[in-house]
């Protein structure tokens, strides 16, 4: 399954990263359909070129005309985030039906705080570094759209009941 091959290859690789969006809410206990995997890494440079042995060992290749490698120059990311209003370097694979990696390059979110605050969760043999609800919530704020706003509520719900 990709999701644990994902996982696997971040822990193998020592990424440092968060699990954001659907599937962090899916792992959190909330219903919720979702087409890609969104990550938030620390964009330190040794740590984005482990990611990207991680990606290129899953044959993740970027959605935009780019070389993997790019993700690594900083001042590319800062060009990508002004000029291109980009907000995340998506990945995919040329295997059909694999989700799109979505990596995070513009948060007002620190990582290393956010990392701080992780919750480590088990999956199968494997672990899942998850971003806090608290982080989640900002993030979901800051994209503000309306899938966004229901993953608040559903998140706050959890808060509610003492799940999360």
């Amino acid at each position: 399954m990709f999701y644990l091959d994902l996982f696997a290859a971040l822990d193998q690789h020592k990424v440092d990263y968060l699990l954001i969006g659907g599937l962090a809410l899916n792992i959190y206990g909330v219903e919720r359909a979702t087409m890609d995997v969104d990550l938030m890494i620390a964009l330190d440079q040794a740590n984005v070129l482990r990611f990207i042995d991680a990606a290129e060992a899953l044959g993740l290749t970027p959605v935009a005309p780019v070389a993997i490698g790019e993700l690594a120059d900083e001042q590319k990311r800062r060009s990508w985030i002004q000029e291109r209003h980009m907000r995340a370097f998506a990945l995919y694979s040329k295997d059909a039906g694999k989700p799109t990696v979505d990596i995070l390059i513009a948060s007002a979110i620190d990582f290393a705080a956010a990392f701080s605050r992780k919750l480590v969760k088990q999956v199968g043999t494997l672990p899942v570094c998850l971003a806090s609800v608290d982080d989640l919530l900002e993030l979901k704020r800051q994209a503000g759209r309306k899938q966004d706003l229901a993953d608040i509520e559903a998140l706050q719900r959890l808060r509610q009941l003492g799940r999360a």
